[in-house]
């Protein structure tokens, strides 16, 4: 499943933990090759037509325009084989050594927000940091783990993902999403990312990925503000002079919203099947 030169996965974190720990805007990484080639395109076979499903989750609204599905039902059995070990101890005590988080990592059997994304020509997904709290486990969300899908991916197709200043004045690093390329961050109220800018993929193409998400019961206070700590919805920002004035009256509308209706209304009114 792993790339035979990345089996020992503690040697691996070891090697990886400082550059993790140290990089900017906040704790992140990513790691090519992770996976072994083979297996990972037996994966991708297993990719469904998303926007087909009768189980899934369509977000349409000025912040993102992205498919994705829920839960682990509609994976195949290679995906299968693979979350289970991404949910496994041997999986958790290298991320719980790489990022150096002290409390102890818990996994996401329910993939709440998780599983299989896509984003067709066109779309995007705004700079945002994401929900804090798992509305069904109660748990405090620590560490997003990505895997990209996509075989021949240009630069010039975008969908990089994009790590931003905590003020939002400039984006840091930009992660070109392609195939076998597992990126990693520690998520708190500062960890701006997105993938901003319409995709300029073919059409008939589209931006693949898996993502994982990582929780502790509780989390350093120093991370979170007080109106930040149960919030279980995306927060969006727009980026200084490149998003428009639609984007930032919806976000001014959504915070207002956020204010005084349960979140989990909010959830619902930004997503819609399709």
């Amino acid at each position: 499943m792993l790339n035979s030169s990345k089996t020992n996965l503690q040697k691996l974190a070891n090697e990886l933990a400082n550059t993790y720990q140290t990089n900017k805007p906040f704790p992140s990484i990513y790691i090519d090759d992770f996976f072994d080639e083979n297996f990972l395109e037996e994966v991708l076979k297993e990719f469904p037509r998303v926007d087909q499903l009768k189980d899934k989750i369509y977000y349409a609204n000025p912040n993102e325009d992205k498919y994705a599905t829920k839960g682990e039902y509609t994976f195949g059995n290679q995906t299968k084989k693979l979350v289970h070990f991404l949910n496994s101890q041997p999986f958790l005590e290298f991320l719980q050594k790489i990022t150096g988080i002290e409390e102890t990592l818990i996994p996401d059997p329910y993939f709440e927000g998780g599983g299989f994304h896509e984003i067709k020509p066109g779309g995007f997904l705004k700079v945002h940091v994401d929900f804090h709290k798992n509305k069904k486990l109660q748990l405090s969300r620590r560490v997003n783990f990505l895997i990209y899908l996509n075989k021949d991916w240009e630069e010039e197709y975008g969908g990089h993902l994009e790590l931003w200043e905590k003020d939002m004045s400039q984006c840091v690093s930009k992660i070109l999403p392609k195939f076998n390329r597992a990126a990693m961050f520690s998520t708190t109220g500062d960890s701006w990312h997105g993938h901003p800018d319409p995709l300029n993929c073919p059409e008939g193409n589209s931006r693949k990925s898996l993502a994982l998400y990582y929780y502790t019961n509780g989390r350093p206070i120093s991370e979170l503000n007080e109106s930040q700590k149960n919030r279980i919805t995306t927060t969006f920002s727009n980026r200084k002079g490149l998003d428009n004035s639609k984007m930032e009256y919806y976000n001014k509308l959504v915070n207002i919203a956020n204010s005084i209706i349960p979140d989990f209304i909010i959830e619902k009114l930004k997503s819609r099947n399709k």
